[in-house]
């Protein structure tokens, strides 16, 4: 079975920068779409950004220009770089991959962004 975990999270001043990092496990990666979602208190989850297994990328334009996905297939990881952090972008983000009719979420990462 597949398994996705978030890191990376944490509390960091506005306009600051942060990484997170999704790494899976059990399935055959480079396969899969990769989407980063995030759920602020009160809020519905949204969408974030996204990339296709053939490395196309897609954002919010909440975030575009301040925030690029990646993924490494080598090992099995996504990333979200996350810069000019907003008190906006506070929020629990998820990872979520996607291929055909499977799809896995993470546990979320917590990302605290004080003014």
């Amino acid at each position: 079975q597949g398994k996705v975990v978030e890191s990376g999270g944490g509390l960091v001043q506005a306009g600051g920068s942060l990484r997170l990092s999704c790494a899976a496990s059990g399935i055959t990666f480079r396969l899969y779409a990769i989407g980063w979602y995030r759920q602020a208190p009160g809020k519905q989850r949204e969408w974030v950004a996204g990339m296709s297994s053939g490395g196309s990328t897609n954002y919010a334009d909440s975030v575009k220009g301040r925030f690029t996905i990646s993924r490494d297939n080598a090992r099995n990881t996504v990333y979200l770089q996350m810069n000019s952090l907003e008190p906006e972008d506070t929020a629990v983000y998820y990872c979520n991959l996607r291929f055909n009719s499977l799809n896995y979420w993470g546990q979320g990462t917590q990302v605290t962004v004080s003014s």
